[in-house]
């Protein structure tokens, strides 16, 4: 469609000519896993079966032995290259100062969650790599686990972070609580509800995937990634993981199947492809199958909710309070603690006319996929 005439130059009101519609609907549309540089070797992902575990020891040299096999790594070989953690980057005024646990793209000392990457396999093929990935051998140490937000505020559960008594990350609050009380104390009508806000897996119809170069010549760092936020994760791949000038790291994306919020931060596997490409001299392509999103993509919602409004004689209303437990999973990750928190508490008193509003949230550590 052309643009509207006498629409001038402002872009309300007219209409906007879709660029991407003929590739797409020919066929010529070009995704991440139809990018194949030469001599790209292929990554796997060795991943925890375990919601909470202790990792004692990890075998790597039957592995390492296996054909086309170039290279098997662990936390301990990141952590030896000063490769940084990987960062929450949502901007929520708490209480207190957030809590973020350490994330590595790699397991240290224990796994905290089903799917929590412990170990990459990287091959010149992907069934190469799959088989090698299949021969790690991890002992672990199972643990208590909790995955429920309320049952991990338990004073006898299962703690999941040292730096993070009793599995809180962060308290939230928004509004007048003051207000809120003094409505309360003279309502005519209170009514009380109970909301469960259930975690959701999503399931783009591409799932993840991204590849890794590294120039040697100028010592620069390329990911192609399926997702959106290019230059965000930019930043914090140079800023934060790699430790290098933003003009030496570069993120583009291709045509995304689909990401629907859970493709726009920086993942372990990104910092995994980009690291071992510039150790191996060789591009380094990883796509997630449907399995592996499920148990390592970001997760959402997972709130439990109790919210009171107040009414006078009449049934208007004068008041309302929102109590929210928010499921973080075992990390603080992407943009995950602004979801419980600055989205609805601009949004939960809608279009209605509320003379007081009040919001407290909880986020809390669990054994589960990070939101």
């Amino acid at each position: 469609m052309g643009r509207r005439k006498g629409a001038g130059i402002s872009p309300v009101g007219a209409n906007v000519r879709r660029l991407e519609d003929q590739r797409l609907l020919t066929g010529r549309a070009c995704f991440i896993d139809d990018i194949a540089p030469p001599g790209a070797l292929r990554g796997v992902v060795v991943r925890s079966p375990h919601a909470h575990a202790a990792i004692e020891a990890i075998n790597l040299e039957d592995a390492r032995r296996m054909a086309g096999v170039r290279g098997v790594f662990t936390a301990a070989d990141l952590d030896a290259d000063d490769i940084g953690v990987i960062p929450c980057t949502a901007q929520v005024a708490t209480l207190a100062p957030m809590v973020v646990p350490p994330r590595p793209a790699l397991a240290r000392d224990r796994v905290r969650h089903v799917g929590d990457p412990v170990a990459f396999v990287v091959a010149d093929s992907l069934d190469h790599a799959r088989d090698a990935a299949e021969s790690v051998v991890v002992r672990y140490r199972p643990l208590p686990a909790v995955t429920d937000a309320r049952d991990a505020l338990a004073p006898d559960a299962p703690l999941l972070w040292n730096e993070a008594p009793g599995n809180l990350s962060f308290q939230f609050q928004k509004g007048d609580k003051a207000a809120v009380d003094a409505a309360f104390a003279n309502a005519a009508h209170v009514f009380e509800l109970d909301l469960v806000n259930n975690r959701l897996v999503v399931a783009p119809l591409e799932t993840r995937g991204a590849i890794g170069a590294h120039d040697a010549a100028t010592g620069s760092l390329h990911l192609v990634v399926s997702g959106a936020g290019v230059h965000g994760m930019r930043d914090v791949l140079a800023d934060r993981i790699f430790h290098l000038p933003r003009a030496r790291v570069r993120v583009s994306a291709p045509d995304v199947g689909g990401g629907f919020g859970i493709k726009n931060a920086v993942y372990p596997e990104h910092v995994l492809l980009l690291w071992a490409a510039r150790r191996l001299g060789l591009p380094i392509k990883w796509i997630a199958d449907r399995a592996e999103d499920f148990v390592s993509a970001a997760q959402g919602r997972d709130n439990r909710t109790r919210a009171r409004l107040a009414l006078d004689a009449d049934g208007r209303f004068r008041a309302l309070d929102v109590q929210t437990v928010a499921n973080l999973g075992a990390y603080v990750a992407g943009f995950g603690p602004g979801t419980s928190t600055n989205a609805p508490s601009t949004a939960m008193g809608g279009a209605y006319d509320i003379p007081a509003v009040f919001m407290d949230v909880r986020g809390v550590l669990t054994n589960t996929v990070p939101i």
